[in-house]
């Protein structure tokens, strides 16, 4: 019996039951990240069959002009240095002015996401023609590991009569192929990004995404594929300032909204931003798309930052731990439980006031999903953990997701408790709702999975 299990997506779906229609591109940003990240590989075919090479994905413009400096990309054998501009298809080009904009004359490739019908050129201010790289839509769809829509609706599918049949062992044997599939595709995708960047850079991307979950993965992946660690770690009084400088949150006279017993702090991080600004502020059109409202406390970016930037304090041993050889789960979630920050670990935002009890920089939740996504995935792939190891990971706080897929598949939560202890197995779930249920639009008529589960053993 075999199963198309997809990848992992950087895009989450709402967290509501309910039938969602067909997801269209995703939004610019969200596009140049995956770009940067180097989820399309290294290696393309041009619009008129040139062979392109991508040697250096380049640096994040922060102001007006293409989107990458200083990218080396290989055409034909010739090596060209200069920009990069990415775009949703060749009209943007022309659409944006940038035939005309000195601004976008050292652009030496065009990245598009929909091909024209029509024979469309990319070319400066100068006349010269840019070479266009078409990202397919299987390519775009590998990458976001997204299916046709966002949401199943949530009642019992076809699936249930043949998953209450099947036997202990037969099902386990199930669960774990979709979770041992799933991994593979999260190792892969985190070896693209440390590929293109360094492993330290694909840790601290996936970290930072980690702290995001929840509706911020996108805005502090940009983040900090955007502050190289190099910057980040170069001088330690003045990290907390570029991350919440370059996030936008900081402002003059905000220590004047604030609580007296924070505005030491505040002062403090704009007189640092103060002196760096220049070489981190972004325009108003690259800010980052920060959500502020519908979150709990906890999840408020402000306080997401807080603990990134506790952990960078800290970056030497969380890498050592994190990129162990052989690998091991629990000395990591020590070490981001007991993380701590002398402002962070008593307030949620930049003008809370102080809490009454110390709060987790980084839970144990968080943590368990930073190994369920990408470490543990990764140990497995370069054989630093076993299976067995990983399958042992315990967790007892399914998210809404998991939640959803269980009813889909068991018929209730309670039917479903058995396989929603372990982290494997909330994997496994993830991926089978993903691989079928989100991709059958006949209300699980014509879903194949029910005829297959008849068949596995």
């Amino acid at each position: 019996m075999t199963y198309l299990f997809l990848h992992e997506s950087i895009w989450h779906p709402p967290l509501a039951f309910e039938e969602r229609a067909v997801a269209g591109l995703p939004a610019e940003l969200e596009l140049q990240a995956l770009w940067f990240a180097g989820a399309f590989g290294r290696q393309f075919r041009s619009s008129d069959g040139r062979s392109v090479r991508i040697i250096q994905f380049g640096e994040w413009n922060r102001g007006a002009g293409p989107d990458f400096f200083q990218a080396a990309v290989e055409i034909d054998g010739v090596v060209k240095t200069g920009a990069l501009e990415i775009d949703p298809d060749a009209a943007a080009w022309e659409a944006h002015g940038h035939a005309a904009n000195p601004a976008f004359r050292e652009v030496v490739l065009h990245v598009l996401f929909q091909d024209d019908a029509r024979t469309t050129f990319t070319r400066t201010c100068d006349h010269r023609e840019v070479p266009q790289v078409v990202i397919s839509q299987t390519q775009l769809s590998d990458a976001l590991n997204r299916p046709p829509r966002e949401v199943a609706i949530a009642h019992p599918g076809r699936c249930l009569f043949p998953l209450k049949h099947l036997s202990a062992p037969a099902l386990t044997s199930l669960l774990d192929e979709a979770a041992r599939f799933r991994a593979t595709a999260k190792a892969l995708r985190w070896l693209r990004t440390a590929d293109a960047h360094g492993r330290e850079a694909a840790l601290l991307q996936a970290t930072a995404e980690t702290l995001g979950y929840g509706g911020n993965a996108l805005a502090l992946r940009l983040l900090t594929q955007r502050l190289p660690l190099t910057a980040l770690r170069t001088d330690p009084t003045t990290t907390e300032a570029i991350l919440f400088g370059s996030a936008g949150f900081l402002a003059p006279h905000l220590h004047e909204l604030a609580p007296p017993d924070t505005r030491d702090y505040l002062c403090g991080l704009w007189q640092a931003w103060w002196k760096v600004r220049a070489g981190f502020e972004v325009t108003a059109e690259r800010a980052i798309p920060w959500k502020l409202h519908g979150q709990r406390p906890a999840n408020h970016p402000h306080r997401r930052l807080g603990a990134l930037a506790a952990l960078l304090a800290a970056w030497p041993q969380y890498r050592r731990l994190a990129l162990a050889r052989p690998f091991r789960v629990k000395p990591v979630l020590d070490f981001l439980q007991a993380l701590e920050h002398p402002f962070w670990s008593r307030r949620h935002t930049l003008t809370s006031t102080q809490t009454s009890q110390k709060l987790a920089l980084f839970g144990r939740t968080q943590g368990l999903e930073l190994m369920a996504n990408h470490l543990a995935p990764l140990a497995m792939h370069e054989e630093a953990m076993t299976f067995k190891d990983y399958h042992k990971l315990r967790h007892s706080a399914p998210n809404e997701k998991v939640r959803r897929c269980a009813i889909r598949l068991f018929g209730s939560l309670t039917l479903a408790q058995p396989w929603l202890r372990r982290v494997a197995h909330h994997q496994a779930l993830l991926q089978i709702y993903h691989d079928f249920c989100l991709e059958d639009f006949s209300d699980c008529h014509e879903c194949p999975f029910p005829e297959q589960l008849t068949q596995w053993k």
